[in-house]
């Protein structure tokens, strides 16, 4: 049995198990997913056509992971003009996991639906246990205001784990927050290492 949906401006044809990489969904990973739009169905060469979409037809999905695809460069020049211009640009994507198609108004398994609460009440329980010890991170030379919230979202909520970066640490922020080495550039973690010493 398979599908044709539509999201994200695009139509893709997809069956029951199939990975695809689709425009950014707001939702996290593991949580159930639903696509109501659904422009065709066909199973055993019967195909139903919807006008434009299949009455009560949906498909169900699990969200893997929220990923950023490769790098494209984009670059402009006009000759003699001493005009350049280059920008890089990775597109947010969804991958997800097909794992129903529905129709005459099936609702999709409850079991789908059980992960994302699970999964929702641990993330919320990270910030909780770090929002006791919270530390004005715009001591740091190069942390303004927005990075300063960036960071709590992070979970970095004091000078202490500042200091106490690892190099997975370093690592990861700089991947979340698309930094290149300005942590290590500035030296954040000698900065938070002398706030605690009181110099």
């Amino acid at each position: 049995m398979f599908a044709v949906i539509k999201t994200g401006g695009k139509q893709y044809k997809v069956a029951a198990d199939d990975v695809l990489e689709i425009e950014k969904l707001d939702a996290e990973a593991g949580d159930a997913v639903v696509f109501e739009e659904v422009l065709m169905v066909g199973a055993d060469g019967d195909v139903t056509i919807g006008t434009p979409l299949v009455d009560g037809a949906t498909v169900a999905a699990e969200l893997v992971e929220q990923k950023r695809s490769k790098k494209i460069v984009v670059f402009k020049k006009k000759r003699r003009q001493n005009y350049r211009r280059k920008a890089g640009h990775r597109q947010n994507l969804s991958v997800v996991r097909i794992t129903d198609i529905l129709t005459g108004g099936a609702k999709p398994k409850a079991k789908a639906a059980k992960k994302p609460a699970a999964k929702k009440e641990a993330k919320s329980e990270a910030p909780a246990a770090a929002a006791g010890a919270s530390d004005d991170l715009k001591q740091i030379s190069g942390v303004g205001p927005a990075l300063e919230k960036k960071l709590h979202a992070l979970g970095v909520t004091s000078l202490k784990q500042v200091a106490e970066f690892t190099a997975e640490d370093i690592e990861r922020v700089d991947a979340e927050l698309n930094f290149k080495g300005r942590i290590e550039r500035e030296d954040w973690i000698g900065q938070a290492k002398k706030f605690l010493a009181g110099e």
